[in-house]
């Protein structure tokens, strides 16, 4: 159990219509309590889709009691009906739950700028309603619903030694560069737990996994990360604790996301140490996973440091030419200005690659993590609206 492994809630996955093909397409997940703590994060795209724009609203007051998840459709610049949409969605699981739609997060993702088709949401939401389960596999069948081009449902759970526990599930293959956050994201906790602490330790904790997740530059307009917490565990945390298994599921759920990425035969840790700022590691490391020389190098298995040192030397950082150094698969390859070992010594083969890069000015780091760029990502995404 994932999503449901947490003691408090329910989740399911039904099949809505709203996909042609008659797969899992909507999801609903319920926080049963005692407590409704919750907090989230969102896209920073300037084109937020209807139900973003929503539930940052009522995230407001940090308190939740469902969220309704839908794939097959994004719902995002459908204009003011797409946002009656969303509410009339909120509104119906309200009401099967006895709720106010004020405790109602929604979250969409598909193609964006079609409206959805609401008989088969709402009609959705009676479905889950019925199907809403604590077994694993309706933690299961809500990771599904929520799938677009993944391959696979991405689901994580860890459990404290004092007996609270972190569970959650993702969903992401294409449109990878969140921006404080996600594609969409539902993590759950029964940590007892106030609700600014369940919002400082969401954000630090994406910030280190979710946010350093760049697969293609895109950020999503639809971009979200939600935490529900039901204090049924009976037990309070430290906040460094909470962080740190949020963290960890985090950073799991990541993986898994880079892992089913579109295309990727490549998985790649891209380190950026020796940085003046965290800022400015964050920024070059970015840059040089974002940069389609460096992926298809990467994709070719050719260890082309030349591409490396073009992307990072191009970003607005405190560079020093003499002082960075670059280390793919443990192969310092160059140092102070010049090659430094042949270039045939770093083998790229294998699916895992580590890229190191020193800049030697500070000692602040970041890592991303990235993929390459393949003939399957040109062609799924040449194809994707049709």
């Amino acid at each position: 159990m994932t999503v449901t492994g947490p003691q408090g809630f329910r989740a399911a996955g039904v099949a809505a219509g709203i996909k042609a093909s008659g797969a899992l397409d909507f999801t609903l997940v319920v926080n049963d309590g005692p407590l409704d703590v919750a907090a989230g994060v969102f896209t920073r795209n300037v084109i937020k889709a209807a139900p973003v724009l929503w539930s940052q609203e009522v995230l407001k007051q940090q308190r939740l009691k469902a969220v309704v998840l839908n794939s097959g459709g994004a719902n995002a610049a459908t204009g003011p009906g797409g946002f009656q949409d969303t509410h009339a969605t909120a509104e119906k699981v309200a009401d099967v739950l006895q709720a106010g739609a004020i405790e109602v997060a929604v979250c969409s993702t598909g193609l964006i700028g079609e409206r959805l088709p609401m008989d088969a949401v709402l009609s959705g939401v009676d479905t889950a309603f019925k199907a809403l389960d604590a077994s694993a596999e309706a933690s299961l069948n809500a990771a599904t619903g929520v799938m677009t081009t993944d391959t696979k449902p991405k689901q994580a759970f860890a459990k404290h030694e004092s007996g609270w526990s972190v569970g959650g599930f993702a969903k992401g293959a294409g449109m990878l560069a969140p921006n404080l956050a996600t594609m969409l994201s539902v993590l759950t906790t029964d940590a007892v737990v106030a609700k600014e602490t369940l919002d400082r330790a969401l954000r630090a904790a994406t910030h280190v996994t979710f946010d350093r997740l760049d697969v293609d530059g895109g950020t999503s307009t639809n971009d979200t990360v939600l935490v529900l917490a039901s204090g049924a565990s009976g037990v309070e945390p430290s906040e460094a604790e909470l962080t740190e298994l949020l963290t960890k599921v985090s950073l799991d759920l990541v993986l898994q996301l880079r892992a089913d990425s579109e295309g990727a035969t490549k998985d790649v840790n891209l380190t950026v140490q020796g940085a003046e700022s965290e800022a400015d590691a964050i920024a070059v490391a970015r840059t040089i996973a974002e940069d389609n020389l460096v992926k298809t190098a990467l994709f070719g298995s050719d260890p082309n440091w030349g591409r490396i040192a073009m992307a990072l030397g191009r970003v607005p950082a405190r560079i020093d030419p003499e002082t960075v150094s670059i280390t793919i698969n443990g192969v310092t390859l160059f140092a102070q200005g010049m090659p430094a070992s042949d270039r045939s010594e770093a083998d790229l083969t294998a699916r895992d690659i580590e890229i190191v890069v020193d800049l030697g000015v500070g000692t602040e780091a970041a890592t991303i993590y990235t993929t390459d760029l393949s003939h399957g990502y040109v062609e799924e995404n040449s194809a994707y609206s049709s």
